[in-house]
């Protein structure tokens, strides 16, 4: 079952056991004690503002604002990587958005159906539906012997009929075979395996790339009660993963729940197989996700099933789950896309019903939690320094009293019981860039304890959370949020404890878990688990952890990275890939050091996006920061600088889309475009500094799509985000529209790809939840036709074209990975790798096909053997499903009859 028995013994304090454990614990401790003291004595002699801002070259008014809003003291600021110095300063001046409803336009617009921002109600579940159907098409019926050799005739029927569809499996889900039964006096395997993501599920299927060592934004852990090897935790992208290890590795519960967008976990205290998954990220982070209410196992995780009466639109974002110490309610902190539905819904029957909560009816509530001791009582944080308390379980919510009442969109409140004592509630508050709040009184009324530490660097409303967790002792007391703090008073004082700018030595930025083992005592363990936005950590001592001492890393084939782009080098197989939270990332293939799937370094900091790679010169890779900051690295990916100066719309919100696409002209790399509100080229992009031109104007909306025909570079096609296209033959001398009647004109354009056999045949790409996201045009825009009418209503990204062979299309969807052997004809869905989730980028290397998700990594599979022969056996599909109108072009291809010889 999900709380397994089964225990990997590994070597590093293994969260706070004995022996080993306590004497690494103890050695912490040591080493922490002389660090605090020896930077009591640097303080006394540390540089001033004036020193360290005529050392880095920053005006000093900067300095004393990186102290306030960024938590940096000035002796972090001469150590910092300048990388990660140029994102604090850049952020100086474009903080995290005061509404940040307008921020999350970029998401809406990828995901609306017109322009008024409309996106339907339950859309992702209905999309993974229709996948569910197409996959179904496939049936089980035996394939022809010629098929069956060709796919190594070594299929376990547990994992489906071995078809494949332009050299990529389909049919039913290729899931784990379930595990044997033990010997006698075994201990039982669990019933939802921990599936490893570095093994191919077949010959030449998907094999994921990593990375294994990065981890992703993580809203939330639980931890086994009586087995705390066993922890689950929620990816806000990547769905819900498990350890039997205690983190030493994880793998994926289920890669086909109907949202992988997870951003609350809990466990039922009666039944620790029984657990409850919220999705959608509900904090108007820019990249939130919306989900589809909540999911529940009862097996452990073997499989999920969305409860039918979380499917409405109140349920879009759920944002934190509480569950009594009885397991009798349930309680779900929601709101709907718009915020003009929010509160608290509550169950009393295991999920079978939910029912709004009138006194908190159209308050926006962001926390839940029940007294640990008290099944009847309970608290919650909303915005704006409002708290409620309950004494009837969640019926009724009367307001707290003694939190400032805060204007606008701050005053985020997050709340925690004292595990000493559940009377005392602690409160941090986004107010003043962070205060601690105390009640003695189960949280009815509130005193200020601190303010003025600026734990929150300026974006409490997005991390922002509070522990509490000793037994022993109520005084102690953690928050977290763009770093880790520890007060041993209460509150009343705080000492930072961990640094961002030392990741991964010391946890990673933006903190939104933390978790106690099971077997805290305060004594002989005090392991706390943490989740960020780098993934998960672990303290073996919380009480002594400090700066880089008593943290690990606890990202072991935790693979929830989330990609909006991606790019490779044909020769040297490596990729650069831009990462939500964790910068512009690099991939090189073993052996050696900082390779494969463990070996990611960041290449740029800060958030990533597009990438491009020279095919000429395998040093050269590009990436970008938000808005079209494009930078170049010049070493093979191991550093990066910024070239952007001279795009007058880089760097500008209103300009650029909050990831902006540029490419490299695939007949000369010296030459990038890169799309704000106008077109930008530059001829010299390899230069020291390269030179950019407007060869564009604006038109109405920014740039969401560029494409530079291969093998004439006069053509060029732009793609805007009210799905306006345009059409260049003279190298962007003239513009004209195209498809101006067929083409949806109402969602964003976003992605367009020109067949590389024939500039005529042009793929153009849309958003929003609905069907008709895929056209072709084989006139060069004249006329176009609808090829995506029969794939799932969801959000088109990305298609790429087999080099080879031009009827052999993919496409990256946000419900997974399609595939065409008929020039889009038909479409089937992949049942492994990057199934379910999004996939915001499909790229070549050599005859590789990589596709960049956002939530599970990277994946790769070889479609260099492919070759002509006849088409998967004739099978029942559901009427309309995964069928289009046929090509005059078609060709049917099979995979080759030896597997095991790769050319």
């Amino acid at each position: 079952m999900w709380w397994s028995k089964m225990r990997l013994e590994i070597g590093l304090c293994n969260r706070g056991r004995q022996g080993q454990g306590r004497l690494v614990a103890a050695l912490t401790v040591a080493v922490g004690v002389l660090m605090v003291a020896g930077m009591g004595q640097a303080g006394s002699a540390s540089p001033g503002d004036e020193d360290v801002a005529r050392r880095l070259n920053i005006p000093v008014e900067q300095i004393r604002l990186l102290h306030t809003q960024r938590a940096l003291s000035n002796q972090v600021l001469l150590e910092m990587p300048r990388a990660k110095l140029e994102r604090a300063l850049w952020r100086l001046d474009h903080p995290m958005p005061d509404n940040p409803g307008e921020a999350a336009k970029f998401y809406r617009l990828r995901a609306q159906i017109d322009r008024k921002g409309t996106i339907p109600a339950n859309a992702l579940p209905k999309a993974i539906a229709r996948v569910d159907a197409m996959r179904k098409g496939v049936s089980l019926l035996p394939p022809t012997a010629k098929v069956a050799r060709n796919v190594a005739a070594a299929a376990n029927p547990a994992f489906g009929a071995p078809f494949r569809v332009a050299g990529i499996p389909v049919g039913p889900l290729r899931r784990a075979a379930a595990p044997a039964p033990p010997a006698a006096g075994g201990s039982i395997a669990a019933a939802a395996p921990v599936r490893s993501l570095t093994a191919g599920v077949n010959p030449g299927g998907w094999t994921w790339l990593g990375p294994g060592n990065i981890g992703g934004r993580t809203r939330s852990i639980v931890v086994h009660p009586t087995n705390p090897d066993v922890m689950g935790a929620a990816s806000v992208a990547g769905g819900v993963w498990k350890t039997t290890s205690g983190g030493a590795s994880w793998g994926p519960l289920d890669d086909f729940m109907a949202s992988l967008n997870v951003t609350t976990l809990v466990i039922d205290p009666t039944d620790s197989n029984v657990l409850y998954a919220g999705t959608g990220e509900g904090f108007y982070n820019l990249d939130g996700l919306r989900g589809a209410g909540v999911f529940k196992t009862t097996d452990g995780g073997t499989s999920w099933t969305q409860l039918s009466a979380s499917s409405g639109p109140t349920f879009v974002y759920v944002n934190r789950l509480a569950i009594s110490r009885d397991g009798s309610t349930l309680l779900a902190a929601v709101r709907n896309g718009d915020a003009t539905a929010q509160g608290i819904s509550r169950s009393t029957d295991k999920g079978a019903t939910f029912a709004d909560v009138p006194s908190v009816s159209g308050t926006e509530i962001l926390d839940v939690d029940f007294d640990p001791t008290d099944s009847s009582k309970c608290v919650a944080g909303g915005r704006n320094g409002k708290a409620f308390y309950s004494t009837d379980g969640g019926a009724t919510w009367t307001a707290a009293a003694g939190l400032p009442t805060v204007a606008g969109f701050a005053g985020r409140v997050e709340l925690t019981h004292a595990a000493n004592n559940a009377s005392i509630v602690y409160a941090s508050v986004d107010n003043n860039s962070g205060e601690v709040y105390r009640s003695n009184d189960g949280g009815k009324t509130y005193n200020l304890q601190n303010t003025g530490t600026n734990y929150l660097g300026g974006q409490g409303w997005y991390a922002n959370v509070i522990w509490a967790g000793d037994p022993t002792d109520a005084n102690l007391v953690v928050v977290g949020g763009l770093d880790l703090y520890r007060s041993p008073d209460g509150g009343t004082s705080f000492t930072q404890i961990s640094f961002w700018s030392k990741a991964p030595a010391s946890p990673h930025a933006d903190h939104h878990a933390i978790v106690s083992h099971p077997a805290f005592d305060g004594t002989t363990n005090r392991v706390v688990f943490f989740g960020n936005d780098g993934g998960l950590y672990q303290s073996t001592d919380v009480r002594n952890s400090m700066d880089t001492f008593g943290w690990q890393a606890l990202n072991n084939n935790y693979g929830v990275t989330q990609f909006y782009g991606a790019a490779g080098n044909a020769n040297t197989g490596k990729i650069v890939g831009g990462a939500q939270d964790n910068g512009t990332l690099r991939y090189a293939p073993p052996p050696g050091t900082n390779t494969g799937p463990q070996g990611y370094i960041a290449m740029f900091g800060g958030d990533g996006g597009y990438c491009a790679a020279d095919p000429t010169d395998p040093n050269f890779f590009y990436g970008e920061y938000v808005y079209l900051q494009i930078h170049r690295s010049v070493n093979a990916g191991s550093s990066a600088n910024y070239i952007y100066t001279g795009i007058s719309d880089a760097s500008d919100g209103n300009k650029c889309n909050f990831i902006a696409p540029f490419v490299l002209d695939p007949n000369d790399p010296n030459t990038m475009l890169a799309g704000g509100s106008s077109l930008w080229r530059s001829k010299n992009v390899k230069a020291a500094t390269p030179q950019w031109a407007k060869i564009k104007d604006e038109a109405g909306s920014p740039i969401s799509a560029i494409a530079v025909a291969p093998g004439n570079s006069q053509i060029i096609w732009v793609g805007y985000n009210f799905g306006d296209v345009y059409k260049s033959i003279d190298g962007g001398a003239s513009w004209s529209r195209v498809g101006s009647t067929a083409l949806p004109n109402d969602r964003m354009c976003t992605r367009i790809t020109i067949d590389p056999s024939s500039s005529d045949v042009v793929y153009v790409t849309f958003g929003g939840y609905t069907t008709d996201n895929v056209w072709e045009t084989e006139n060069g825009g004249t006329t176009f036709k609808d090829i995506g009418a029969s794939l799932p209503p969801a959000p088109a990204y990305t298609l790429a074209v087999h080099p080879d062979n031009s009827t052999f299309l993919y496409l990256g969807m946000e419900v997974g990975v399609f595939a065409s052997a008929d020039g889009g004809a038909t479409w089937s869905p992949t049942n492994e790798g990057p199934t379910n989730c999004s996939v915001n980028e499909l790229f070549w290397t050599n005859r590789a096909l990589n596709a960049a998700t956002h939530g599970r990594g990277l994946f790769t599979i070889d479609l260099g053997r492919l070759g002509p022969g006849p088409a998967p056996p004739a099978v029942a599909v559901p009427a309309g499903i995964g069928v289009s109108t046929p090509r005059s072009r078609v060709k049917t291809f099979e995979t080759p009859t030896d597997p095991a010889n790769p050319r």
